[in-house]
């Protein structure tokens, strides 16, 4: 840290004295899973309080209206969470946006709802201490930081924490398209790629969809050539799509619903898919598969098909801006003595969403730690300060305009 200027080094030396532990443990003793919406009012309470110590107006905003397909091949609204939004000085010359998740992927009825030390003081296991709680803490103790030097008044910032991250951000894709307009950069709070600290670079998108097929139903003995069997189709098609897979595009029949008993020929399947483009150029050719594919079955089993669903995830490529923005990040983290490098990912998040908007983000600037999604998970305790350091002083070095 020998070449940090003084108000630098004052800013991490705040960043790293905030209690974020503490924090972890209150936020990840409550269950939030994406559809626990009691839960989620009730981290998002505690949110709300933490962040209120920032200035500027904070504000709980509604998701936006989101509709899915049922078992039945009817559409049907899903509720979501309310979404944490703070905006700061908007006039300030410096704009950037910062964006995390209260939500886990563990529900109220999983088992996994409890923390545990793996070592004392160390390591702690449990939901959403990485992915990420941990992440939410560190930028609250970089945003304080920051705060609290006198570059503050060049800076001007949005905030927003869903409630939805982990489906898809489907209910609040829109307040994070629009809380980036205008943004220098982006800093997202997924928790790092690997549990050395190494960042994500490029990721895949991300699309989810459901196809509803509508045949005709018929005696499967008597006069089985009179039925349009819905569920063949659907294994049809399923099948086509998986030919498509190749070196930038997955591509995962997950699913299908509906059928009929054994003697009735199904006028009624779902079938669910997940695609997975490298690039811009690979979602178009995904969804030209999509569009032939769904045609060319239609036509030769004589069914109705209804395609829901959309890239939701787009594409994160690196950009040159991009390639500026990490480099910025790398330089911060070699005057804190840590090592930081990236690494492409196969994951997507709302660091897919920001960058598609234009805006150059980094998007794993959480804690370190690993096995998200899994009852394994772990936080690095002492990643709590290493990583609210550098967000702080890379936040810093962006409102002195690096």
């Amino acid at each position: 840290m020998e070449g940090l200027s003084q108000i630098e080094r004052d800013c991490v030396a705040h960043a790293t004295a905030e209690e974020m532990l503490q924090q972890v443990e209150a936020w990840s003793a409550i269950n939030s899973g994406s559809r626990n919406l009691d839960g989620l009012a009730s981290v998002a309470y505690l949110l709300t309080e933490a962040f209120a110590e920032l200035p500027g107006e904070l504000r709980m905003l509604e998701p936006a209206p989101v509709d899915a397909i049922d078992s039945a091949g009817k559409p049907y609204q899903v509720a979501h969470g309310r979404n944490l939004h703070l905006t700061v000085r908007p006039g300030a010359p410096v704009q950037l946006l910062f964006t995390g998740h209260m939500d886990t992927v563990f529900g109220v009825d999983h088992p996994f709802q409890s923390l545990n030390w793996l070592e004392p003081g160390k390591v702690l296991n449990g939901p959403g201490v990485a992915d990420m709680k941990g992440g939410i803490a560190v930028m609250l103790a970089a945003l304080k930081a920051v705060e609290a030097s006198p570059i503050a008044a060049q800076l001007g910032y949005e905030v927003v924490i869903n409630s939805d991250e982990e489906v898809g951000s489907l209910g609040s894709a829109s307040l994070i398209a629009e809380a980036a307009k205008g943004k220098r950069a982006a800093l997202t709070y997924e928790p790092s790629a690997l549990p050395d600290g190494t960042l994500a670079g490029a990721r895949p998108g991300s699309g989810n969809f459901s196809f509803t097929f509508t045949g005709r139903s018929a005696h499967a003995g008597r006069n089985p050539e009179d039925g349009r069997n819905a569920l063949v189709a659907a294994a049809d098609l399923a099948l086509r799509l998986k030919k498509g897979v190749g070196p930038r595009l997955s591509i995962n029949p997950a699913k299908i619903d509906g059928g009929s008993p054994n003697n009735v020929v199904p006028d009624l399947a779902i079938l669910r898919v997940n695609l997975r483009p490298a690039t811009l150029d690979d979602q178009a050719r995904a969804q030209g598969l999509i569009d032939d594919a769904a045609a060319t079955v239609a036509a030769e089993h004589d069914v109705q098909i209804h395609v829901h669903g959309h890239f939701a995830r787009p594409p994160k490529p690196i950009t040159p801006e991009t390639e500026a923005l990490f480099a910025m990040v790398q330089k911060a983290g070699a005057d804190l003595g840590q090592s930081i490098g990236w690494k492409p990912t196969g994951g997507v998040c709302d660091g897919n969403n920001i960058a598609a908007c234009g805006v150059p983000v980094i998007d794993t600037m959480g804690v370190r730690g690993g096995s998200i999604h899994s009852m394994e998970e772990y936080l690095i305790v002492e990643s709590l300060a290493e990583r609210a350091a550098l967000s702080a002083l890379t936040i810093l070095r962006l409102a002195e305009g690096a």
